[in-house]
């Protein structure tokens, strides 16, 4: 404990004070009987390609809300909350959609008949697309329809080698989250038809689930890949992980080589052959990220300038909040990164990082199972205590950034997550099976659509002024300006366009 209050005396109440977080939101617009919206990203929205706020990700029916990277927690909490605002009032107007609240899709149409995300005609948006399309060969386009949080988190003087150790420590303590946050112990038996699972089914057969599972978003069942099972990257370093992506991005792979790049129509299948199309196809827990130039590819702009920030991956939506997480998550999320980057951080090995995953599916799936072992250096250790102990570490630095912000909220969000810890029938993934078993009849889908309708209901009575109404309204406008200037634009045709664009040199 002396060494991480050394080490976090070593940063100056200006870098504390200058974290930064900012949150992208995905959720699937429902008809109000709560099946997928087939419609197209409501214009009214604005375009989904350059719209700062408000896009959309995998499928055409799937948003995603953005917030800027802001230095308070509670400033990032009301932007996101006013995002939000505007979409409900517009979906209120277009139709009655609802914005799904929970991180398992609703009930869905046959896996071809998922809209993928279009973002209009120029080269950059139909590579969107294409990339989508990509995926949905790959993986099947029912798994792309799953839904989290994406927390992104950067603080001032942390350089990449720090980042990375960040990164290895976020991997090894990930479970605290999954079991402290997971919402998604239950899903719709529309998800797994044609499947192999181990779930259970209740009652009626209107959920299927695990009687102790936190979040089957983050299991075997949720955003896995056996040919992502081959890669083995680690996160010992830029030049180690950089080079890890290199390969997979540029060495063909024989069942992607199969599907081929266009079809004997001539219609585009896939990006590319490779392992993986693009850098956003790696599947993980967390990220380095960097921010990109124009027409950059992100690795060769973690190659050039470094991590910039890490993107937190592993949240699921809180489908008992409007916007999906509150407050005290968020700080406890800040506290967590900030034990993650100042604890010991020894190199990862390839038994380690098969512990790891060992461990996160076994939280996903039976987290809240009393005396739960997990694996640490080769040795069993019971979940709430090695959980307890990260917590516990965690308090002085909760302290820290409560005197820096003349609070004690962050210490507080510390104090609830250890009671947590000790109460596993306190936490989300309990309180939603909880919720369908007694007030549900059984059924995730009449449950996530009532948790739905909540959000928008909140959401909706809240005040909305006519400067806020016409402030997004003006974005939505600028955007498809701002779409139909690329489109203008564009000069190569699209092939030569992506084959450039896929090019090793492209990757730095």
């Amino acid at each position: 404990m002396s060494t991480l209050q050394e080490r976090l005396s070593a940063y100056s109440a200006d870098a504390l004070g200058g974290i930064r977080r900012g949150i992208e939101k995905e959720g699937l617009r429902v008809l109000p009987t709560g099946g997928l919206a087939l419609t197209p990203h409501p214009l009214a929205l604005g375009s989904a390609l350059t719209h700062p706020l408000i896009t959309t990700d995998y499928s055409e029916s799937q948003l995603e809300l953005i917030t800027g990277a802001h230095r308070g927690v509670q400033q990032c909490l009301d932007e996101l909350t006013e995002v939000h605002q505007f979409v409900h009032h517009t979906l209120r107007d277009h139709g009655g959609e609802l914005l799904w609240a929970s991180s398992m899709p609703c009930g869905l149409p046959t896996d071809e008949t998922i809209p993928l995300a279009r973002y209009g005609s120029s080269n950059v948006g139909r590579a969107k697309s294409v990339y989508r399309m990509g995926l949905g060969h790959r993986y099947g386009r029912r798994m792309q329809t799953i839904s989290g949080i994406h927390y992104n988190w950067s603080m001032p003087g942390v350089d990449s080698e720090q980042y990375f150790a960040l990164i290895r420590n976020f991997r090894r303590h990930a479970f605290v989250l999954l079991y402290l946050f997971g919402a998604s112990p239950a899903l719709c038996p529309c998800f797994v038809e044609g499947r192999e699972h181990r779930l259970e089914a209740m009652p009626g057969g209107c959920a299927l689930y695990l009687p102790h599972a936190t979040s089957l978003r983050m299991g075997r069942l949720g955003y896995q890949s056996d040919a992502q099972a081959t890669l083995a990257v680690s996160y010992n370093g830029l030049t180690g992980y950089a080079n890890s992506l290199h390969e997979a991005l540029t060495k063909p792979y024989p069942a992607y080589e199969t599907v081929g790049i266009r079809n004997p129509g001539g219609d585009y299948n896939q990006l590319g052959t490779s392992l993986l199309q693009i850098e956003n196809e790696f599947y993980g827990t967390i990220r380095p990220k960097r921010t990109v130039r124009t027409g950059e590819r992100p690795l060769h702009a973690l190659r050039e300038r470094g991590v910039e920030y890490v993107e937190v991956r592993l949240m699921d939506l809180d489908p008992f909040v409007p916007v999906g997480i509150t407050a005290p998550t968020m700080r406890l999320l800040d506290v967590f990164l900030l034990h993650c980057l100042l604890c010991d951080s020894p190199p990862d090995t390839p038994e380690e990082i098969a512990e790891l995953k060992h461990n996160q599916h076994l939280t996903a799936e039976r987290g809240r199972e009393p005396g739960l072992q997990l694996k640490r250096n080769g040795q069993s250790i019971a979940l709430s205590t090695w959980g307890d102990e990260v917590l516990a570490a965690c308090e002085p630095l909760a302290a820290a950034l409560d005197a820096t912000h003349s609070t004690a909220d962050y210490t507080a969000a510390v104090r609830d997550a250890r009671a947590l810890m000790a109460t596993p029938e306190r936490t989300p993934s309990a309180r939603v099976l909880y919720e369908i078993v007694r007030h549900h009849d059984h059924s995730f889908e009449h449950f996530a659509r009532q948790q739905s309708e909540k959000a928008r209901d909140a959401l909706l009575a809240l005040p909305w002024t006519p400067e806020q109404r016409a402030r997004h309204l003006a974005m939505a406008v600028e955007s498809i300006v701002a779409q139909k200037a690329i489109e203008a634009a564009d000069t190569l045709p699209f092939e030569a366009w992506r084959e450039r664009y896929m090019s090793v040199k492209e990757l730095g």
